[in-house]
């Protein structure tokens, strides 16, 4: 039977729950065990799908289709096991299915209410499907005291008692603040928070404390006096440059030692951790340096594009380089020239987005770098602004631009209305809901053989995951193949293009999925390991 790990925050948000899961997952992978990682979101929305990038940060993309957390990228790309819809839950899904259970009258006139409809049907979510896997480990999002996260502890505290003796574990993620006037670290934060989570039924069993110094040892043992653990379960998590730095860091302290003591495994399996040294030796031991330049529009929140900065990163370890990321706001390219922005950087790289709103600035990012001859990288909007220059450039139509932004007489990129999945006909409309329905989740593509995309892939035959609600006009391919770029890549019925590239240019490929949410550290994805190879060459050239 699964043993689970409840993971709690408290104090303040961001301190990090999604990276101490996933790097506790990755430890007791090294351990030789089978591991299930799986969010609770307390907001109402039904998933992120209609969020803010710049409040909520990043859509993570399952191959089933599902728009979720960021973290559940941090939970690939530690453990290399995919996610899945089922992985993820919202409040929002949760009151959505009892409301519908209660219309029905499944409840038999029972009057419906948090305690126990609520909470029983989080934890079906929680238990349901892991007869799989030896640990699994469940997320709450927010911080305890949180009013809409209350459902939530309330209903792992109730596993904590439904399930079996010794088959749960909580460990709760709090801040150990430095006041410098004061000179010291303060647990009194700590402290309050634990009193919290003790006031709603949930004992902690392991601390594990952000700091960003080592915890002196007086700290740690009025930690565990005065929140009622052991004193080997004060756990340090202290700053670490990067965060693949976080499973060897959480090692060293004794976390998935701690862990396994708490389940009573003991002696406990030494772990296997030669593929962390790797990365960790990767990042620090570096051949040179490359300069990307990222043109987006919602570069004031970085998480808006985790998983893409976390697939440079990879691009850096395949090529023994170090990436730096310059961050610019496309619109600034709207009112002049690019050239001061983009000329010192080895690699232009355009991802996606949604509306009208700094676009133009991105397609004047695809022409420098098509007429510099500089790496260019477009990512599904990013593609679509490279084609839309291509076509005012060298089609000579310069009123050609996307439906997205209203009508348009030479519709370059338009609306999406249908597409197959697998046997089965979608069909959207303009007036569709926004929330999931886009063409979403892993779709197929045919590469032709012959291009550099395919060349780089080893395969004509890919699978990539998809999140986007416009597509190219194919109407306009002959016009744009006269001239020099190629559709290297289309659905396999031929109707939807999904690559372009220019065979002349050093590297210059758009691509109308998302290869960032495939990428791993031990495997980062082959469009950005070229990516980085190419800059890499560009480099030695500036």
């Amino acid at each position: 039977m699964a043993r689970y790990i409840f993971i709690t925050g408290g104090v303040v948000s961001s301190l990090g729950k999604g990276l101490a899961s996933a790097a506790l997952g990755a430890l007791l992978q090294a351990r030789g065990y089978t591991v299930r990682l799986r969010k609770l979101d307390p907001y109402l929305n039904i998933d992120p799908g209609t969020m803010s990038p710049t409040q909520h940060g990043e859509v993570f993309v399952t191959d089933d289709g599902a728009e979720t957390d960021l973290d559940l990228g941090h939970y690939e790309r530690f453990t290399g096991r995919p996610a899945v819809r089922a992985d993820n839950i919202t409040t929002g899904r949760i009151y959505r299915d009892i409301i519908a259970r209660e219309r029905r009258g499944d409840y038999l006139g029972a009057t419906v209410q948090v305690v126990p409809h609520v909470t029983n049907a989080i934890k079906e979510f929680v238990l349901d499907g892991n007869e799989a896997f030896d640990f699994v480990l469940i997320e709450i999002g927010g911080t305890v005291g949180d009013i809409e996260g209350l459902p939530f502890f309330e209903a792992i505290r109730q596993l904590g008692n439904d399930l079996p003796r010794g088959h749960s574990l909580f460990v709760h993620l709090t801040l150990l603040p430095w006041i410098n006037s004061a000179g010291e670290l303060k647990t009194k934060p700590t402290q309050h928070s634990v009193k919290e989570l003790r006031s709603i039924g949930i004992q902690p069993d392991i601390l594990l404390c952000r700091c960003d110094r080592p915890v002196p040892p007086d700290e740690r043992r009025k930690l565990a006096l005065f929140c009622n653990v052991r004193e080997t379960a004060v756990i340090e998590a202290r700053d670490v440059e990067s965060i693949y730095d976080v499973p060897m860091a959480y090692h060293v302290a004794g976390l998935d030692r701690e862990v396994l003591a708490c389940f009573g495994i003991e002696p406990a399996p030494k772990p296997n951790m030669v593929r962390w040294n790797e990365v960790t030796e990767r990042l620090r031991h570096t051949d040179g340096d490359v300069t990307i330049a990222i043109v987006g529009k919602y570069t004031g929140m970085k998480d808006a594009y985790k998983s893409l900065t976390e697939a440079l990163i990879h691009g850096g370890l395949a090529n023994r380089v170090t990436v730096h990321l310059d961050w610019i706001e496309s619109e600034v390219f709207e009112s002049g020239d690019p050239a001061p922005f983009l000329e010192h950087v080895h690699g232009i790289l355009v991802p996606g987005g949604f509306g009208q709103r700094g676009a133009e600035g991105k397609i004047r990012a695809a022409r420098f770098a098509r007429e510099r001859r500089v790496p260019y990288f477009g990512i599904c909007f990013g593609m679509q602004m490279a084609v839309i220059e291509a076509v005012r450039s060298l089609a000579g139509l310069p009123e050609a631009n996307s439906t997205e932004f209203g009508a348009t007489r030479e519709p370059v990129v338009g609306l999406l209305t249908e597409w197959m999945r697998g046997n089965e006909l979608e069909i959207r409309a303009a007036e569709s809901d926004l929330g999931g329905t886009m063409r979403l989740g892993a779709y197929r593509a045919r590469l032709h053989e012959g291009s550099r995309i395919a060349a780089i892939y080893g395969t004509t035959d890919i699978s990539e995951r998809h999140r986007h609600r416009y597509e190219v006009n194919t109407a306009y391919r002959d016009a744009l193949e006269e001239r020099g770029m190629s559709f290297a890549g289309l659905s396999p019925d031929g109707l939807l293009p999904e690559t372009v590239e220019y065979p002349d240019h050093p590297w210059f490929i758009g691509v109308q999925y998302h290869p960032e949410l495939k990428s791993r550290p031990f495997e980062p994805h082959p469009l950005f390991a070229s990516f980085i190879a190419a800059a890499k060459e560009q480099s030695r050239l500036v």
